[in-house]
């Protein structure tokens, strides 16, 4: 009896062991976010923080990267947990289009959720000259990182005013922070960011140098269509800016992967839409995500464990 006993617990013991690799690689979630001085890197701060403080057992790292194309190509990768995207940028992906930056389907991509829209924030400096989209010829704009969500909704807005890269003076492909850096040096007339209001960036920028929020009508934003749709920059989000601005927005979503398991998924899900309040002290943006159009379009389908959350809010049958 005592063999059977002693053979049992040793078998039991091996399993436990051979179990063990398994649960250690659920156990680190890696936040893939943006460049630090955009929307996505003080959210994913807030989540990584969250998501260690209350998931048992869970190491959580906060990476900054190019945003949108590059989390999701990273997430297909299994180089990351949870990851930031511009809901054009998804869609993109899901269908492997080559020209956003996919060589291929990423079919390993799974929803958590909608979070805030992304306005469309294109700003000049005010000796530039430029108060409208048409003003951008012969002018030096930076577009985004490339191959980033900002620039594909650059390369959106243009087209549908009608332009193309050809139509300006020059094309700088960087980040937030450094667009900005070369407008206050006067190397640079103008940014479109994508983002959050009251993007860091920009406000940094508004506070050090005049400036025009440049207006995307809403006969522009239609020739687009979806996912782009038409939104305003409520007057004094900037220094300067006393006026509301007609712009295009874009939904953002939080994306996993097929990798993760549907219980960690599932505690990813409820922590995020059961931290709003802190979300919004991490940024203003983190005001704006609504836990009732959570599960709401999608281009790519969502998790296991984000469903069975949503079940049990009620938001889906």
């Amino acid at each position: 009896m005592k063999r059977t006993i002693f053979a049992a617990a040793a078998a039991a013991a091996l399993a436990l062991a051979a179990s063990a690799p398994c649960a250690q690689a659920q156990s680190f979630i890696n936040v893939l976010t943006g460049g630090s001085s955009g929307v996505y890197y003080p959210l994913g701060v807030a989540i990584g923080k969250i998501y260690g403080d209350k998931i048992p057992n869970v190491k959580t790292q906060v990476q900054a990267t190019k945003a949108s194309v590059e989390n999701l190509i990273l997430l297909q990768q299994g180089r990351g947990e949870l990851a930031f995207t511009l809901g054009d940028s998804l869609k993109a992906a899901w269908n492997g289009e080559e020209e956003a930056g996919f060589k291929a389907k990423l079919d390993k991509l799974r929803t958590i959720g909608a979070i805030y829209p992304n306005y469309i924030q294109i700003v000049a400096t005010t000796e530039s000259g430029i108060k409208t989209l048409a003003d951008l010829k012969g002018k030096s704009l930076s577009v985004g990182a490339p191959k980033s969500g900002t620039e594909l909704n650059s390369r959106a807005i243009l087209s549908a005013a009608g332009m193309s890269y050809k139509d300006l003076g020059k094309v700088e492909y960087l980040p937030f922070a450094e667009s900005v850096d070369l407008m206050k040096n006067r190397q640079l007339a103008a940014t479109l960011q994508s983002a959050g209001l009251g993007v860091a960036s920009l406000k940094d920028l508004s506070t050090s140098s005049p400036i025009t929020v440049v207006s995307v009508p809403k006969e522009t934003v239609d020739k687009i269509g979806p996912p782009f749709i038409s939104a305003i920059i409520p007057a004094n989000t900037y220094a300067g800016q006393d006026k509301d601005v007609p712009t295009a927005a874009v939904v953002n979503y939080l994306v996993t992967s097929s990798a993760v398991s549907d219980d960690l998924a599932y505690q990813m899900t409820k922590l995020v839409y059961e931290s709003l309040p802190e979300l919004a002290n991490a940024h203003a943006a983190g005001k704006e995500i609504k836990l009732e159009a959570a599960p709401n379009g999608s281009p790519v389908p969502l998790h296991p464990g984000a469903i069975r959350y949503y079940k049990e809010k009620g938001l889906i049958k």
